[in-house]
Formats: structure tokens, sequence, C-alpha cells
């Protein structure tokens, strides 16, 4: 992957995964059941480019729930809290 790129998949972000399974945020920032387009949504809205494509997490590659390319030049943690601050998952 490119300099100054990050991808983002949703079980970072999700609540009901151990930080073993692949959550990267505290439970209390996470959500349930987050997909690609959700991140893609959160991202839109605190103004940050990105694209959603059709792959998996290596650990989870029977689950397709997509993953987010950001482009983004700082600290991959400060992205990750900051999309789970601004993420709304909507079923």
């Amino acid at each position: 992957m490119e300099k100054g790129v990050c991808i983002l998949y949703p079980c970072y972000f999700n609540a009901s995964l151990s930080r073993e399974e692949g959550r990267r945020v505290p439970r209390t920032l996470g959500t349930k059941g987050p997909v690609a387009s959700d991140i893609g949504r959160a991202l839109n809205r605190i103004g940050i480019p990105c694209d959603i494509e059709e792959h998996h997490h290596p650990a989870h590659w029977a689950r397709h729930e997509g993953r987010v390319i950001v482009t983004w030049t700082g600290k991959k943690e400060a992205l990750i809290k900051k999309v789970a601050r601004n993420l709304v998952v909507k079923r």
C-alpha cells in the first residue's frame, strides 16, 4: 500500500468483538455490526476522502464485510478514533 493511505475494516469498530478478534476501539466507542458503508458515511461527515472496496479482513475471510481505503497522513489510531466518534449504524 502506498504512503499516506490507510485501510479500515469494520471489525475495528465492532463492539461485539474482543480486542483479540480485531476490535481496535474501546467498547464504548464501538457499534454493533458496522459495515464498510457506515465507515464511509462517517468519513464523509468529517470530510476525509475514501473509497469502499469489496475485500475482507485477512482474519475474517468468511465475513465479506468490505474495507475502506482512506487518504490519511497522520497516525492510524487517531483516524480510527475520529471515525469511531462519528460512526452511526443505520439498520
